[in-house]
């Protein structure tokens, strides 16, 4: 069986139904935990165990961003554009397709940072 075994990690991953809904939420707008946990209604401890699972897996990208007044804070985004999986002929293969813009802001936010830092 020839596997990719990042993707079948990642699948397995939103085999989770925790996983699988902070996911799902984060694929439609940055958020923080805060936000996350409020919009899956699960506690803080869950959505922070989750993410991390996540970002791992390099499904959702986390966003270090720095408001006006100077405050830090994290917000989290699906950093995947879709997951195919084929079976054929006895094999199974698992693709992940990342979000180009995701690197993109990610990219931004680094330069932004060092910027910071001159």
């Amino acid at each position: 069986m020839s596997e990719d075994p990042d993707g079948i990690a990642a699948l397995g991953l939103l085999h989770d139904e925790y996983a699988r809904e902070i996911f799902v939420a984060a694929s439609r707008e940055a958020m923080s935990a805060k936000e996350l946990a409020e919009a899956c209604g699960f506690s803080l401890p869950t959505v922070y165990r989750r993410v991390d699972d996540l970002v791992d897996a390099g499904l959702v990208v986390e966003n270090n961003e720095i408001d006006p007044s100077g405050n830090h804070y994290t917000s989290y985004e699906a950093a995947v554009e879709h997951i195919d999986v084929d079976v054929r002929d006895g094999e199974l293969d698992v693709t992940i397709t990342q979000q180009s813009d995701a690197v993109d802001r990610f990219t931004r936010v680094w330069e932004d940072i060092r910027r910071g830092d001159e």
